[in-house]
């Protein structure tokens, strides 16, 4: 997706506009909670006023007196106690009968509902009579927790915009990148054909044969590497390839640039071994790898190149005798950004990884190390038909 001014404005204006949405069904709710609650209480102080009415009246000339029980028989929903001015229970709704009788129980109710809503008196002529204790109804309490539950959602909605946001522009990051890779492959082949004509000038002089060959070999990296940074944000195609060809090649080339001081060590099986390849990023994978090795020797050490076959698989390992890695970092290692280097992007291994696992479907792990002994980096591929 390309994000343009207009684009990113839009997408602005619809976050924008989701937020005061959900806002205003939050203050509505509010509205709402309050006025709910109002309506209990008037419910209350009705019952109040009517239990003030059925003690002081006289039954056989009281001509409300149905109306009176009807209010005071109305309250199916509201949990409430009444205390008579003695302290002792006078009436009670919709509270657990089994413990009713448990003082305990009612002394912890009275304090539940003295914090959800003021007490009410009944009074008649200025005397207390006794005190309605009410809490919420079931339906309050769970319009009590509504607002929580959509706060939780406007959080979940911010989370999907961030990750949604993010994610586009990675992807619109990842296409600049691999059009600035593309671009780079295109501008090194210009002075790579000239560095071309140049060796076929200086095969006619009288230069030393050995020259011109480690300059070809130069050259033949560069066509590499070149082909190689082509090949960023397109599907690479496989072919059938001998591994052990293909593995030596990028091990000599390696070899005769690195350090005298680090021995190289290439164990290999006789015969080829076939399999389903990328030349030129499997290249890269190997060079990384032993890049990778000669880091963390320091630039000093031994470094071992094993290619081992199995019946299906074939296992190519590269062994160093570096600082060692870290058993909680076996996977970190191959994520991108990770890097114990002060200079490095740690793109690396993820690259590696990258290659290998998405690319060929193959498998690269950490298959052991030890701190200041070295470690061993394995790479699994199934082998052609």
């Amino acid at each position: 997706m390309i994000f343009t001014k207009h684009g990113n404005a839009f997408r602005w204006i619809i976050v924008i506009a989701s937020f005061a949405i959900v806002s205003l069904i939050l203050w509505k709710t509010y509205e709402f909670f309050q006025h709910f609650k109002d309506e209990e209480r008037t419910k209350m102080e009705n019952w109040s006023f009517a239990q003030t009415e059925f003690i002081n009246s006289d039954v056989e000339t009281n001509t409300n007196l149905d109306l009176t029980l009807k209010i005071l028989n109305s309250n199916r929903t509201t949990p409430m106690l009444t205390i008579n001015e003695d302290g002792s229970l006078g009436s009670y709704n919709n509270v657990d009968e089994t413990k009713i009788e448990n003082k305990a129980y009612i002394g912890k109710l009275i304090e539940k509902f003295e914090s959800e809503n003021t007490p009410i008196y009944v009074k008649y002529q200025g005397k207390i009579y006794s005190t309605i204790y009410y809490g919420n109804s079931p339906l309050l309490n769970k319009l009590k927790y509504y607002p929580l539950a959509l706060l939780l959602i406007i959080v979940l909605f911010g989370a999907v915009i961030f990750f949604f946001y993010s994610s586009n522009k990675n992807a619109t990051q990842n296409k600049l990148w691999s059009g600035m890779a593309k671009e780079t492959a295109h501008q090194i082949g210009t002075p790579l054909s000239s560095l071309i004509g140049w060796t076929e000038i200086l095969k006619t002089e009288n230069v030393n044969p050995d020259y011109i060959v480690e300059m070809e070999k130069d050259v033949d990296r560069l066509k590499t590497i070149t082909e190689r940074f082509s090949k960023i944000g397109s599907i690479p195609v496989l072919e059938k390839a001998d591994i052990i060809k293909e593995t030596i090649e990028s091990y000599d080339y390696l070899k005769s640039r690195s350090s005298k001081l680090v021995e190289f060590d290439l164990k290999i099986p006789e015969g080829e071994i076939f399999v389903n390849l990328n030349k030129q990023l499997y290249s890269w994978t190997i060079e990384n790898l032993v890049k990778n090795a000669i880091d963390a020797m320091k630039g000093r050490g031994k470094l071992t190149v094993e290619i081992t076959q199995l019946e299906n698989d074939v296992k190519i390992s590269v062994t160093d005798t570096g600082k060692g890695i870290s058993k909680k970092n076996f996977n970190t290692i191959f994520e991108p950004g990770f890097t114990t280097k002060k200079r490095g992007w740690g793109l690396g291994l993820s690259l590696v990884k990258r290659i290998i696992e998405d690319f060929h479907n193959g498998k690269i792990k950490v298959l052991q190390s030890e701190k200041d002994k070295g470690s061993t980096i394995q790479i699994s591929l199934t082998r052609a038909n």
